[in-house]
């Protein structure tokens, strides 16, 4: 355990938020960690997929997957 420094409304405006969840103080700064780091990976992938877009192959296959061959 440990203390962190922050303005009196910011913790005011997370013990709210952390309230309307059900979550402990604690809990919702774990969830809001949680979901900085998943944004940071969708952001992550989406540069990867603009900097290496999809090919003619890759749109034949996607063609494949969606037609009814599989069915």
């Amino acid at each position: 355990m440990t203390t962190i420094k922050v303005e009196s409304q910011l913790r005011d405006v997370l013990k709210k938020q952390a309230q309307l969840h059900g979550r402990t103080l604690g809990e919702h700064l774990e969830a809001l960690a949680a979901a900085e780091e998943r944004r940071a990976r969708f952001d992550a992938m989406r540069v990867a997929m603009q900097q290496q877009p999809p090919d003619e192959s890759y749109r034949e296959q996607s063609r494949t997957w969606q037609s009814d061959a599989w069915s």
